[in-house]
């Protein structure tokens, strides 16, 4: 997709790693869904959403019924952050005001979706919401596809209420295609980035992917899409980029790019395909002899250790004068794993706290059974750094274990995220504590500012230059 490959690819690989870990145990299948959540009475509760418990095969996705958005409304209230002191209002107002907007935008409004009176008491409160969700669903066409794409819009805005950057509610679409690119200013899950400014372009084409074939290289441009401006009035439009992070199969989208590095305009036409990403890995080199450079697109299961790896194997080649750690399109991944990283730069130091809505903080502090290294670190941001790349830089800086050099990280890192079943096969992911940096400051949404500004250009990747290494090169004369 034209997207945050790194992060969009790590989510995924967790996203199905939850999916495989467990099996639903509803028992309820296919059709006969819609007729057990009509059938259920006030005093009935679905199924309690699922915590996997082991490798298994990921569930069939079934129709998102009535019941399954009561199982998500109370999976919040009992798994989520906030979950102890959240109103039920602020749940179910932003549901059902997404239902009416999904109705409205398919001609569809109904007399009787109204919101129903609500007191505060969830029980009573998802109750009388059900009782006119069912009404509304009742009176619309017998199209499964309607009816799908209501209830999936009624999750979405139950679960995007929370506005919280490490919630959301996953069903995976069949035949899922990309255009096996990657495009500044976009966050996961494919959405604008505030911060965006003119122009957007690719930095990353999958090799053998639909944007390659169609000859899209990265530092390309992009203007339009199917002659619509990506930006209007300098903001970055969130519909024209829906149509290219989830685009349609089979239909080939026109693409509008310049080319700085000829100051040509060119236009591709890309049809959209299944494309399966390489797996994260670590890579490294020299530079100028003496540096070590390690680029680690993810925090994933090991990662520390390939790190640490690659730097041992360099220091067999040339004594290195200090490391350039690559964080740039790193999409997160384990605590464990930025624990481990920073145990190699210092010991018996707290990294972070995880707290709950109460405050109540918990310390989270370096492996201390990792070596030091005992070399100079800097570290390469930029915006696509996030969630536990967001919280090994907020540290480094917070400790002083290097500089940082690039653009501001995301802020993406309210807190880690456990994944839930349900029982149409969707996952629906919510973080039970939030993330507070070393010093006890907010990074989450504000993202961790860099100590030297070095962004990477589309003029820069069309002319094949890092400024970013070339910074970083500087501060380890």
């Amino acid at each position: 997709m034209i997207a945050m490959l790194g992060g969009m690819r790590n989510r995924k690989s967790f996203v199905v790693a939850v999916a495989l870990a467990a099996l639903i145990g509803s028992g309820t299948a296919g059709a006969s869904a819609d007729r057990v959540a009509v059938d259920r009475t006030a005093g009935d509760r679905p199924p309690p959403c699922a915590s996997p418990s082991g490798p298994s095969e990921p569930p069939a996705l079934k129709p998102t019924t009535v019941t399954t958005i009561e199982q998500a409304y109370r999976c919040v209230f009992a798994n989520y952050y906030s979950g102890p002191i959240l109103d039920s209002h602020a749940l179910l107002v932003p549901a059902f005001a997404a239902l009416t907007q999904e109705l409205q935008r398919r001609g569809l409004d109904r007399p009787n979706a109204t919101l129903p009176a609500l007191t505060g008491r969830k029980d009573a409160d998802w109750a009388a919401f059900r009782a006119v969700y069912r009404k509304v669903v009742d009176t619309l066409p017998a199209d499964p596809e309607i009816r799908q794409a209501v209830a999936e819009a009624t999750m979405r805005g139950l679960v995007g209420s929370l506005d919280d950057n490490h919630a959301n509610w996953n069903r995976p679409a069949p035949g899922g295609v990309s255009l096996g690119a990657r495009l500044s200013g976009i966050r996961p899950p494919g959405v604008a980035d505030p911060a965006a400014t003119p122009p957007a372009f690719v930095t990353e084409v999958l090799p053998d992917g639909p944007a390659a074939k169609a000859g899209v290289r990265p530092g390309d441009e992009l203007v339009s899409v199917d002659g619509v401006p990506l930006f209007v009035n300098g903001v970055l439009s969130q519909g024209v980029l829906d149509g290219i992070v989830s685009p349609p199969a089979g239909k080939a989208i026109r693409l509008t790019l310049r080319r700085p590095a000829t100051g040509g305009t060119v236009t591709a036409s890309v049809t959209p395909a299944p494309v399966s990403g390489p797996e994260p890995k670590v890579a490294s080199r020299l530079l100028s002899g003496s540096v070590a450079y390690v680029a680690l697109p993810a925090f994933f299961p090991g990662a520390a250790d390939e790190v640490l790896a690659a730097i041992a194997s360099l220091r067999k080649k040339a004594t290195p004068r200090g490391v350039v750690l690559d964080l740039r399109g790193n999409g997160g991944g384990s605590p464990r794993e930025v624990a481990r990283l920073l145990g190699a730069w210092s010991h018996g130091r707290t990294t972070s706290y995880w707290c709950d809505v109460r405050d109540h903080c918990t310390a989270n502090q370096t492996d201390d059974t990792v070596p030091l290294l005992g070399l100079p670190l800097v570290a390469l941001t930029d915006r696509d750094c996030a969630s536990a790349c967001d919280s090994f830089t907020s540290t480094v800086k917070d400790l002083r274990l290097g500089t940082l050099v690039g653009t501001r990280t995301a802020g993406a890192v309210s807190g880690p995220g456990a994944g839930y079943l349900l029982d149409d096969g969707s996952v629906l992911i919510l973080p039970k504590i939030h993330e507070i940096g070393a010093n006890r400051e907010v990074v989450n949404t504000i993202g961790v500012a860099p100590d030297h500004q070095a962004p990477t250009t589309s003029a820069d990747l069309s002319a094949g230059r890092d400024p970013g290494v070339a910074k970083a090169l500087t501060l380890l004369k």
